[in-house]
């Protein structure tokens, strides 16, 4: 990665100043009176303001949108659908620097991280540009009749695809790139907290040659009056959600009202196993990538670490120095490694879990409070002797707090790891590859790393099982989550 820029106040104001702050239907920024604040969790102080759509009428406006565009861009040949995607890839990389700090100021994490949120935001582009090309398809021969059977892939139809604040780019195009490549039209919802990069994203699109109407985004505070609204809508044929559990819990009983297709990425409460073979400097090197990214705001984020006893003092030992050397401050501000949370209600969440560890008998190796500056600060921490009780072994925590739980023997380890309704990430440490193997293929969740603290790749399904969602994002099975397949029967 090249030197990151210095980033100055004029130039967050020139960003600021270029942004679009209104939704984007039918190929156009709508305007309005902008009055939805962002805010800047580093001061905690608002960014700027954007129109708060109103979700009963501007919704519907979008649909429309994208009903009436859909036939044209389902029939538009798959060479061109991919050629508009692989622009789309190009300019978002020509576009970086205001991608990564529009991420940073509105969401709070590391410049540096920003920008690799681009690269892997825009490989989804790259990735079902190449997808858009290869549909799958089959003919064969009955096996009982001279006739043919057929099987063609087709767009589902128009999405409402709804994204996160944590990763506002790449949870953007890991929808929008599926359903362009297959010939699908979309309604994207961002999350109101960060706006601001898929507003950029929808320039991008635009420029990039996709027709109006066939993506459309509408930024509101009215979340629920949105999705209920056009998922009641019988054109409205797929949704696609990446947030909490409860919340993907209604909206799949709304979906199943007009028997919608689903993609759900739900909660996480990812285990990360120190297992008696590991490597105590690889797992450590994992173990700070898997919990400090993203200011610990991931769904894939260790959130519970199951050390065996005999790697326990050494692990916790050189886990504690390495995240006591993390730089906390804002992301835009060189040097800074962990940036601020969220929001008020984020830091008071981690606020609590930790608390509550603590009366049940935990020990604050570093960190352990609220930093007193002005944003949404918390010490990266470490906790040790934590209880098997404790909330922070139930609960995402969504922050940089890493509580360690020591145990003897592994098949302990394999069965507190699946002791969870969630199962989306896990890690597992080890160098001995039959023991690392068999762990990994017990343990119940839709990913596994071994001994790397990041698994994410386009390339690569990503998604969960038990009540961390269903369907996966990513890869072949990616494409197909916005696919029918339709069987035709014809003579020989």
């Amino acid at each position: 990665m090249p030197d990151l820029p210095t980033i100055t106040p004029d130039r967050i104001a020139d960003l600021l100043e270029r942004v679009p702050r209104s939704s984007f239907v039918g190929g156009s920024f709508l305007g309005g009176n902008p009055s939805l604040e962002v805010l800047d969790p580093a001061t905690a102080r608002s960014l700027t303001t954007v129109v708060d759509a109103e979700a009963a009428t501007v919704g519907p406006r979008a649909l429309d949108a994208a009903a009436a565009a859909q036939a044209d861009w389902a029939a538009t040949l798959p060479r061109e659908r991919s050629e508009i995607l692989r622009r789309a890839y190009e300019l978002t990389h020509e576009r970086a620097d205001d991608l990564a700090l529009a991420m940073t100021l509105e969401m709070g994490k590391p410049l540096k991280e920003a920008y690799g949120e681009v690269t892997y935001g825009a490989e989804f582009l790259r990735w079902f540009s190449e997808e858009a090309v290869r549909l799958p398809g089959r003919f064969r021969h009955a096996p009982s009749a001279q006739e043919a059977i057929v099987t063609v892939a087709r767009p589902v139809g128009p999405t409402l695809l709804i994204t996160p604040w944590n990763f506002p780019l790449s949870m953007g195009t890991r929808k929008i790139g599926p359903a362009l490549a297959a010939g699908c039209t979309v309604v994207l919802k961002p999350a109101q907290k960060t706006p601001l990069t898929s507003l950029i994203l929808m320039e991008i699109l635009a420029e990039a040659g996709v027709p109006a109407g066939v993506v459309n985004c509408v930024v509101t505070s009215d979340s629920k009056g949105l999705s209920s609204t056009l998922m009641a809508d019988p054109r409205l044929r797929k949704v696609s959600f990446t947030g909490s559990t409860p919340v993907g819990k209604v909206l799949l009983s709304q979906a199943s009202e007009h028997v919608l297709k689903t993609s759900m990425e739900l909660g996480g409460n990812a285990p990360f196993l120190v297992l008696p073979s590991a490597d105590v400097e690889v797992a450590v090197t994992a173990a700070m990538l898997g919990k400090f990214r993203n200011n610990g705001e991931a769904c894939t984020a260790a959130n519970r670490f199951y050390v065996h006893s005999s790697r326990a003092e050494e692990f916790t030992r050189r886990l504690t120095e390495e995240t006591e050397k993390l730089v906390v401050g804002p992301g835009a501000e060189a040097g800074t490694t962990l940036g601020p949370l969220i929001d008020e209600d984020g830091i008071a969440k981690v606020e609590d879990l930790v608390a509550d560890a603590v009366e049940r008998g935990a020990r604050v190796l570093t960190g352990g409070k609220r930093l007193e500056r002005e944003g949404f600060f918390y010490a990266p921490t470490v906790l040790a002797d934590v209880p098997r009780e404790a909330r922070v072994n139930r609960e995402e925590i969504f922050g940089p707090v890493a509580p360690v739980i020591v145990l003897d023997e592994v098949e302990d380890m394999v069965a507190a790891a699946n002791d969870t309704e969630f199962g989306l990430m896990a890690y597992a440490m080890g160098e001995d590859l039959g023991e690392t193997a068999d762990v990994a293929g017990r343990i119940e969740s839709g990913m596994v790393a071994v001994n790397v603290g990041v698994a994410s790749d386009p390339s690569a399904p990503f998604g969960g099982v038990k009540e961390s969602g269903l369907g996966r994002e990513g890869s072949h099975e990616g494409l197909a989550e916005f696919l029918e397949t339709t069987y035709v029967r014809l003579p020989l």
